[in-house]
């Protein structure tokens, strides 16, 4: 017998705001990265994507440095339940493994897997309970990026908390993360993020390395779906991706080029696209580790261990309140 699950679906995700800000990015050329998980088709090609690119799922050595990750923030964690709130939870592989853990050591563990797709959190939740079969799963569908309550909607919970961020630091802009991530935390909490790196001693020889993990069939396929989905077709233009200068950071970036004009119709809303323009769909920055400390806002965590692959091209950060 199959039984049910509860999502709790927060306000930032509700329909009417989802509606709002996908019209609004749709003006501004500009897409912001919830809309490439919304439905079902989404979340399995970008499934697809992790599946074929991820370092995670192909790179041994990168599993080992999660591992080494989770047990250094079992040990700092003091006796007694413990809840794992999977910021951006994705399919949740990353948590499943910590969940286990945890468990193995003799800890109650509760999760909270948070993603703005419905499909993902629940296939989180799906592999926590695979993982750990006594875990009281509690899903969240919920904006990370727009949400402006978190602290009092994770505050409720009393256990000791483990905070998970994999994978969404190199899509927000550096000045919005860390002061964000920095509110949620309280003495005693954990936070365990990721991070993508540029391998290699020199910076900008480094993202070039790394643009085949992005300009690829999969992620093609993936980033055009929205376009598609939305009454765009595929003679309408192209797809480059390319390296930018933001800063002093380089970012990794997708835009669709308009070959001829195009107008959408957008729950009644009438937006024209026209020849020559172009619309952003994706970005990435890609960091060195001795980055990682210089983001905005980084002085109120304090960095107590990091991670890095052996090819340089991932990192995982274990921080506490500084």
């Amino acid at each position: 017998m199959t039984s049910t699950v509860s999502v709790e679906v927060h306000p930032s995700q509700f329909p009417d705001r989802v509606q709002k800000e996908l019209i609004q990015c749709l003006r501004e050329r500009r897409i912001a990265p919830k809309f490439h998980y919304q439905s079902y088709k989404q979340s399995q090609k970008w499934q697809a994507v992790y599946e074929a690119w991820s370092p995670f799922r192909n790179d041994s050595d990168c599993a080992e440095i999660y591992d080494g990750a989770f047990a250094e923030a079992a040990k700092l964690v003091n006796d007694g339940p413990v809840r794992v709130v999977g910021l951006g939870c994705g399919t949740g592989d990353k948590e499943a493994r910590l969940l286990g853990l945890l468990a193995r050591e003799g800890r109650e563990v509760s999760y909270s897997p948070c993603d703005t797709s419905l499909g993902l959190v629940l296939t989180a939740s799906e592999k926590a309970r695979e993982s750990t079969p006594s875990v009281l799963c509690s899903p969240v569908l919920c904006d990370f990026a727009a949400a402006g309550d978190l602290s009092s909607l994770f505050g409720r919970f009393e256990e000791r908390r483990i905070f998970t961020f994999f994978g969404i630091i190199p899509n927000l802009e550096p000045g919005d993360i860390v002061p964000r991530l920095a509110a949620l935390l309280r003495p005693g909490d954990i936070l365990l993020f990721s991070a993508n790196l540029a391998p290699g001693r020199d910076y900008g020889t480094g993202v070039l390395r790394v643009l085949p993990g992005y300009d690829n069939a999969e992620t093609r396929d993936w980033l055009l779906t929205f376009l598609f989905d939305m009454g765009v077709e595929p003679g309408d233009g192209a797809l480059e991706i390319s390296i930018q200068d933001a800063g002093v950071f380089k970012r990794i970036v997708a835009d669709f080029h308009f070959a001829r004009e195009r107008g959408l119709t957008v729950f009644g809303e009438r937006i024209e696209f026209w020849e020559g323009e172009s619309i952003r769909l994706f970005f990435s920055y890609r960091y060195r580790p001795e980055m990682i400390a210089k983001l905005p806002g980084a002085q109120r965590l304090k960095i107590a261990g990091q991670w890095i692959s052996k090819s340089e091209e991932e990192g995982v950060f274990l921080c506490k309140l500084g």
